[in-house]
């Protein structure tokens, strides 16, 4: 596998055994019919990580599928949803320029349209540009970065100087301060997201990566009841209302459903319901009272932030045992709700197997011990039998001196009884 340096190629390895690779694939064909359709300069191919173990090492292939798109010396990792529009959208970013130019402000507004979150770099050449560029090249993977004139921006954008870097989303735009807000790598990969989110599995991995903790309601999409709505209404709420309080440190939206939330935290939660989670050691708060308004969950929120809140999970050692005893229970009644049969036959063969090993053992010794036992008091039989014998005989003896002395007493007598005639 040659890869040039002038042409990018987007390809998953994969193994033919993986069942995910095989959900993958149906997708995969549409995404390389899809892009050599549309003229796009990637090429879309994949790999037999199994055959191909070596190059897949290389890369730093841990699991299957894994998506990589190769741009001259660089290998980009995708870790968003598998569906085709997104893996192209992917593609097409990252085989494009880092920092893409807005030359007017038609061009402005029609890519604001299309971006919920856009990053704007103002100004002409700098140092500030330069780290631009750098962070660019890293996290081109998940944003787009642009470059426009001051003249190019809305009227209400007001910059306190230049260059500056901005993030236009939720329907305003913030500057980056490089006091407040550290190093230009870490602001970009927090601001990254919306204000409030729809947050699934593959969102909720990529918030780690912000060290931000994610408070998110609980809800059924599909319920339209008070309580469903209400909830979810009060994140909105705090998200917007109080971005400037909490926008360091909380990542705010809901989640439908709690079969994800449920076995991410190994507990049943009951829906609808607020968590927050802290992405970064696993561990999770629960507000101790009902969330009834905007005004509870600002104090459910600050008494996380000054430690008064009672943290559950985390990843110490009794968690991570937990966590293997809830993934093999978990895994075990996935395999029998799918296919009782093959969940016998899988688990049944080797209990089974197991039993009558230790029946074997058990059965063993057993059978050795009354042996031994039988042994030792046929031993102890013999000899009692024996000491017997010895007991008779010395017995018989004795008789035999006491018959002896009394027939001598008898002649004694009868000789006596003479002399006295």
């Amino acid at each position: 596998c040659i890869v040039l340096p002038s042409e990018e190629y987007c390809s998953p390895f994969y193994a033919p055994w993986c069942g995910h690779c095989k959900k993958l694939e149906p997708v995969w064909n549409e995404v390389g019919i899809e892009m050599r359709n549309m003229g796009s300069p990637v090429k879309v191919g994949k790999m037999d990580a199994t055959s191909f173990s070596s190059i897949a090492s290389e890369f730093g292939v841990r699991g299957y599928p894994t998506i990589k798109l190769l741009k001259g010396d660089l290998a980009y990792n995708y870790r968003g949803p598998r569906t085709k529009d997104d893996i192209i959208e992917f593609a097409n970013r990252v085989a494009g320029p880092l920092i893409r130019p807005l030359p007017s402000q038609h061009m402005f507004d029609h890519v604001q349209k299309r971006h919920h979150v856009l990053f704007v770099y103002v100004g002409g050449e700098s140092p500030l540009k330069e780290k631009y560029i750098e962070v660019a090249s890293e996290l081109i993977v998940y944003t787009y970065f642009f470059s426009a004139s001051e003249d190019v921006l809305p009227e209400y954008v007001m910059l306190p100087e230049l260059p500056a870097v901005v993030v236009f989303k939720d329907g305003t735009y913030f500057v980056y301060d490089e006091y407040e807000d550290g190093d230009l790598s870490s602001w970009i990969n927090r601001e990254r997201f919306q204000g409030y989110l729809h947050v699934d599995g593959f969102t909720l991995y990529e918030l780690g990566d912000t060290g931000k903790l994610v408070a998110i309601a609980v809800i059924d999409d599909k319920n339209s009841s008070v309580e469903h709505t209400r909830l979810k209404s009060i994140i909105q709420e705090v998200a917007r209302d109080y971005r400037d309080h909490f926008h360091r440190d909380f990542q705010f939206g809901h989640m439908d459903g709690n079969d994800y939330i449920n076995s991410l935290l190994m507990d049943d939660l009951t829906i609808p319901t607020i968590v927050v989670l802290n992405t970064s050691n696993q561990q999770y708060f629960l507000p101790d009272r009902h969330i009834e308004n905007t005004e509870d969950m600002v104090q459910f929120i600050n008494n996380i932030l000054d430690g008064t809140a009672e943290a559950q999970g985390g990843d110490g050692l009794l968690q991570r045992i937990k966590r293997i005893i809830y993934d093999a229970k978990s895994t075990i009644v996935s395999v029998f709700k799918s296919s009782p049969l093959l969940g016998c036959f899988l688990f049944g063969l080797p209990l089974g197997v197991i039993s009558i090993m230790c029946y074997g053992i058990c059965t063993a010794d057993t059978d050795g011990g009354v042996d031994e036992h039988e042994a030792a008091k046929k031993e102890n039989g013999d000899r009692e039998l024996t000491d017997e014998g010895s007991e008779e005989e010395q017995e018989e003896e004795k008789n035999g001196k006491y018959t002896e002395l009394s027939d001598g007493e008898l002649k004694q007598k009868d000789i006596m009884e003479k002399k006295k005639d």
